[in-house]
């Protein structure tokens, strides 16, 4: 695999030049001449067997290949310097890394995590996001959080909580709707997510009312965006609970039926069976864990 390798420093410099869009800007960054990135560039040329950038005016600017190959670099070159911060011998920094589904990571773990950094304020928590929709665990983490355990056997796991979902709303759009029954929804817009299909279904059977249908309906293809569109007053939604809880008390969303909720999908932490475990990441697991319990345990309606 060593052998597969391009020259490393030259990719180091192209990331630079493609990142910031010329090779005097890279040259710049980099305290180097301009004929220098240029070899650097020649060089990886050469290695990929195609060229990388193009001249635009006065100016050699990366293709739209060499942009993409740059992002995946970047996204390398992150991991190597995530890498040797935390296995550094004088790193003295105690960092985590966390890969939660979006919605997720943005409505329950961001708005929770003050709790733990007061608690330990020498560690550094770091999220990623993956969409829904992405069936494998994908980059390095040291816990992640899904829907879902996968086989094998490769994690520790253990169900953080359960969502129940539940008709929301702008408080605007609620006020101004003056919704008295289950039915008096039929007149309003309702907005889905491809990434949460049958959410409208499986609450319409609940709240006894199979058959009703929108006056419009607004596909978003993923949740976070259907949220913004509730949050905006564009129309109502279903939303899960406790995921948005920090949006209902701060008043940004609302529940005209709370009383009719059904259940949703049950969220897992999982840790690699192979991952060290130092201290701070027992901590933080022990923290996870106290955390999700009390919503773990919530019973909802069905």
């Amino acid at each position: 695999m060593r052998h597969k390798l391009p020259p490393l420093n030259a990719l180091r410099v192209f990331e630079v030049a493609a990142r910031a869009g010329s090779y005097s800007a890279a040259a710049r960054e980099l305290n180097l001449t301009h004929g220098a990135v240029s070899r650097h560039i020649a060089i990886l040329e050469d290695w990929l067997g195609q060229p990388l950038f193009a001249r635009e005016g006065q100016s050699m600017a990366p293709s739209q290949h060499a942009r993409a190959f740059a992002r995946e670099i970047s996204a390398a070159f992150d991991h190597i310097a995530d890498a040797a911060e935390r296995y550094g011998k004088n790193q003295r920094v105690k960092v985590i890394r966390v890969s939660a589904s979006a919605t997720v990571a943005m409505r329950w773990l961001i708005p929770r995590l003050p709790r733990f950094a007061e608690r330990h304020p020498d560690v550094d928590v770091r999220v990623s996001t993956a969409m829904s929709t992405e069936p494998a665990l994908r980059g390095s983490f040291d816990l992640a959080i899904r829907r879902h355990v996968p086989s094998g056997g490769q994690f520790q796991s253990w169900p953080l909580f359960q969502e129940h979902n539940t008709v929301i709303a702008s408080p605007r759009l609620l006020a101004s709707a003056g919704l008295s029954r289950v039915e008096d929804l039929a007149a309003q817009t309702w907005l889905t997510s491809e990434t949460r299909p049958g959410d409208w279904e499986a609450w319409l059977d609940a709240a006894g009312e199979p058959l009703l249908r929108a006056h419009r309906t607004l596909r978003f293809d993923h949740f976070f965006v259907t949220l913004q569109a509730v949050a905006d007053g564009m129309g109502f939604g279903i939303g899960p609970f406790p995921t948005l809880d920090t949006d209902r008390v701060s008043g940004r969303i609302d529940m005209p039926f709370p009383g009719l909720t059904v259940k949703g999908s049950t969220y897992y932490a999982l840790v690699p069976l192979d991952a060290d475990k130092p201290v701070h990441m027992r901590d933080f697991m022990d923290w996870l864990k106290e955390t999700g319990e009390p919503e773990a345990d919530a019973r909802v309606s069905t």
